[in-house]
């Protein structure tokens, strides 16, 4: 049974807000209800527009970071923990990401990821106890992710992480959180009342979406894992990811499909390599020597080469 303190603290969300207007939809012809869905989800990039300055700020924070060697860690319960153990798992396959690089952590573990796990989003102790278990250091970056920006599992998170010395970014989906306030970074993407009222799986789930978009790309972006618009760290780990590798070398070279097959086996199927040894003409080991040199980023590597 809830506390009527919880119960006056989710009435004062946004994200909770009762729309009276709604109150007879599910007596609409399906297409009507499509059609509104359609018009609420339109003005979720607004909103996120409006935090660009926060999420560029987050980012610059996050990437100095990783590019020391620490790590990016989500940390939510429910939508918001699926969504970033979501981008946390597509961040190997896309950047080369090493193990546990970037790490989502969801309140009552990977069990939560299909089911409720009673009472887990209500404990910063366990979010205490999965960071601890993580070694977590003053090198790492923690977001805590929660739409209301009052989950006890996500706020915990970002304030054991800061008494740690690591970086922390709230985001949520209210103005004036407390996830916000804890964090050193707060981005509060505001996207109003859902829908279904209190279903924060929509507006506020797809406006946290977009959001880790950004954190996860555009740090992948400014720690060399991209060549302009080509993903040159991906991981060839299927045969669909292996002709993208091939069409990536092809695209950032202009080489003939023989020179890429060249290229890409003396390289070990290492993109990145494979598009420095036909740019800068050089041979395998001497690619790899530029790219550590360089930090991993492939066009500093072909400056250096160039001498």
């Amino acid at each position: 049974m809830t506390s009527p303190d919880l119960r006056s603290q989710l009435a004062s969300l946004t994200t909770e807000a009762f729309r009276p207007e709604l109150a007879e939809i599910d007596r609409l012809p399906t297409l009507d209800i499509a059609r509104l869905m359609n018009g609420e989800d339109a003005g979720v990039a607004a909103a996120v527009a409006a935090e660009l300055p926060r999420i560029a700020a987050a980012v610059d924070a996050v990437a100095e970071r990783m590019a020391r060697g620490g790590r990016l860690v989500y940390a939510g319960a429910g939508t918001a923990g699926r969504l970033g153990v979501l981008d946390a798992s597509e961040c190997p396959p896309t950047f080369n990401t090493g193990p546990g690089q970037v790490v989502g952590l969801i309140a009552g573990g990977p069990e939560a990821m299909v089911s409720s796990v009673e009472g887990a989003e209500d404990s910063p102790e366990l979010a205490r106890k999965d960071l601890d278990s993580l070694g977590l250091t003053a090198d790492d970056a923690v977001v805590g992710i929660s739409a209301s920006g009052r989950t006890p599992y996500a706020v915990g998170a970002v304030e054991h992480a800061r008494g740690l010395g690591a970086l922390t970014v709230g985001l949520s989906c209210n103005a004036h959180s407390a996830l916000a306030a804890a964090a050193e970074h707060g981005i509060e993407v505001v996207v109003g009342p859902e829908l279904l009222t209190g279903s924060t799986r929509l507006k506020a789930g797809t406006a946290q979406k977009l959001v880790l978009n950004m954190l996860s790309t555009i740090t992948m972006i400014r720690l060399g894992k991209t060549y302009g618009n080509l993903m040159v760290d991906v991981r060839a780990s299927n045969d669909k990811l292996r002709a993208r590798s091939r069409r990536i070398v092809s695209l950032a070279t202009g080489a003939a499909d023989e020179e890429i097959e060249r290229a890409l086996t003396e390289s070990g199927g290492e993109v990145k390599n494979a598009i420095l040894t036909l740019l800068a003409d050089v041979d395998g080991p001497t690619a790899a020597r530029l790219l550590e040199e360089s930090g991993g980023h492939l066009r500093a590597a072909l400056a250096h080469a160039a001498g």
